[in-house]
């Protein structure tokens, strides 16, 4: 299959291979150093992005650790069961209150470092596939620490929009099965059903591929349904629980999809 034939109709970037290149410049160069140190450059990748991980999730526990100590120190002295109900309580508050200073301090690191993607499509060994690791490995930290506890309530639906995905109002999210949200629009009165996934990529002979997900008004996606990059669904359209709709699929506006793969429910 020739390039022209894999490259998606989503107005993603074209990756022009520096190895193939006279003009990718110092972009080009060190894509080039990328690719042939490929261990040495995830090695210093991940130290860096371990380092963030480490201060971010410290930063978040810092309240939580203030609270359960000064609960401690004013139950200290207490009989033993009344100690030991004090440590409880401060666990438990210090833990929740860990979980939201979480869904802070995550995004801005995320701003910082990680930052928005965009559509595009190249090697998985690229300067822009760093950035989508990067993105990634933020948003998960939180999905499976805490926001399970608190999906589907305001707190993860503002923790997506501070990660860059556009939500509509009246939208309930009863998921936390979400990757690359900053590639990912939902209208107004959408509903998103238990344990639906929504992804902003895909691969396609041996590349990368970040594609936009978008969902219109009104829509409902099932239970356990799967959206990935690429796909358009239209105003008040549904699609039926476990259905996968595949890349680059266009769901017109007021039908009814399911199956796998996804098609129209006559």
């Amino acid at each position: 299959m020739t390039d022209k034939q894999e490259k998606p109709s989503t107005g993603s970037r074209e990756f022009v291979d520096p190895l193939h290149s006279d003009k990718a410049g110092v972009h080009g160069f060190l894509e080039k150093i990328l690719r042939r140190f490929k261990n040495i450059v995830h090695l210093v990748v991940m130290v860096p992005l371990a380092a963030s991980i480490f201060f971010s999730l410290g930063l978040a526990a810092t309240p939580g650790i203030a609270i359960y100590r000064g609960l401690t120190s004013w139950a200290a002295g207490s009989s033993f069961w009344f100690e030991c109900l004090v440590m409880g309580v401060a666990s438990a508050m210090g833990y929740f209150v860990f979980g939201l200073t979480l869904l802070v301090v995550i995004p801005v690191m995320n701003s910082v470092i990680g930052r928005k993607l965009r559509p595009w499509r190249g090697p998985y060994y690229s300067l822009e596939a760093i950035r989508w690791y990067l993105h990634n490995s933020y948003t998960y930290i939180p999905r499976y620490l805490f926001l399970e506890l608190i999906t589907p309530t305001p707190f993860s639906i503002w923790f997506y929009q501070m990660m860059g995905m556009k939500i509509g109002k009246g939208t309930a999210i009863n998921t936390t099965n979400i990757s690359d949200p900053s590639l990912i629009e939902i209208g107004s009165k959408v509903t998103i059903g238990g344990s639906a996934t929504l992804i902003g990529h895909y691969g396609q002979g041996g590349y990368l591929v970040l594609a936009p997900l978008k969902i219109g008004d009104g829509a409902t996606i099932g239970l356990k349904a799967t959206l990935m990059g690429g796909v358009t669904i239209g105003e008040n359209a549904k699609i039926l629980g476990h259905s996968i709709v595949m890349p680059k699929t266009v769901v017109p506006a007021g039908e009814t999809w399911g199956g796998v793969p996804a098609k129209k429910i006559d």
